[in-house]
């Protein structure tokens, strides 16, 4: 069976395999840890494994690499990349700082090392809202989504914010008319939504928060059934933590996170492919905004 062939190749790989939620639930069973971004972040910055087999796309091996250099990284498929994670560059950013006095860029985690080398702190969807708050400056460039920078935004009206114009495909293909549908043929089901939703999808929404966020919430919450505004790839997790009740998907899947399977994650450690590498100083320069937002979020 595909999982024995796994459990001996990461034995004698002394591997850690990391998942994030939105992968298939198939790779989901196999991975030592689950989480989103932010949890599997901290998780790759304490592992004592030689190897890291990232489950996820692309920026997501590029950050355990990063706070892991003398690590062994790999992905199950080198293809797999999230669009948004471009959705800015240093022309860009170098505008902004000459023109805007007391500017931090602040950087979503789903972005390119590049992107991250350029920033001064990295955030995610779950601490984003109090590390911007944190932050001394007055100014944010919050790169490279507009939909969770708009969002942080509403929570943190002392600042002024600048944005690179970059979405999530997938959460941007959401539109309020399908939140609107789905309520009418679910009318006691609260919606929850992911704050890489459009603005007026989320004026919907009866909770906003990371993946993690939603997982704790739909599990603690008395309601039996949610209209579920974000990656269809959590109901595995939503499933097994919150059994008899009911979850109504009205996200498009991502198709880069469904690359991965668990046949690439039992060739990844055969063959030891992709290898994640990059040069020692763009790590070093992108590991001081994620060492910044780890410290930050404590």
């Amino acid at each position: 069976m595909i999982e024995e062939a796994i459990a001996r190749l990461k034995e004698r790989e002394n591997a850690v395999i990391l998942a994030h939620y939105y992968v298939d639930g198939a790779v989901q069973a196999l991975a030592d840890f689950v989480g989103d971004s932010y949890y599997l972040a901290k998780v790759a910055s304490r592992t004592d494994k030689d190897t890291i087999v990232f489950c996820g796309v692309r920026f997501m091996g590029e950050s355990a690499k990063i706070l892991n250099p003398s690590r062994r990284v790999l992905l199950p498929d080198a293809f797999a990349d999230c669009p948004m994670a471009h959705m800015a560059n240093r022309a860009q950013i170098a505008e902004m700082r000459a023109k805007i006095p007391d500017l931090a860029v602040v950087c979503y985690i789903n972005s390119t090392a590049e992107l991250k080398a350029l920033s001064d702190v990295c955030v995610t969807s779950s601490n984003a809202i109090r590390i911007v708050s944190a932050l001394p400056n007055r100014n944010i460039l919050f790169i490279p989504d507009e939909n969770l920078g708009a969002f942080v935004r509403s929570k943190v009206p002392d600042k002024t914010f600048y944005f690179s114009g970059g979405y999530c495909p997938v959460h941007a293909q959401l539109l309020a008319a399908d939140i609107d549908s789905e309520r009418a043929a679910h009318p006691d089901a609260p919606v929850l939504a992911h704050p890489e939703c459009r603005a007026d999808v989320l004026a919907r929404a009866d909770f906003i928060g990371s993946t993690a966020e939603i997982l704790a919430f739909a599990q603690s919450d008395g309601a039996h059934a949610y209209i579920l505004a974000t990656e269809p790839g959590v109901l595995y997790e939503l499933n097994a933590r919150c059994p008899g009740k009911k979850f109504y998907p009205v996200t498009p899947i991502c198709a880069d996170m469904k690359r991965i399977t668990p046949e690439g994650v039992l060739r990844c450690l055969e063959r030891g492919e992709y290898l994640v590498e990059m040069s020692s100083d763009r790590m070093a320069e992108a590991r001081r905004p994620l060492e910044r937002m780890l410290e930050l979020a404590q």
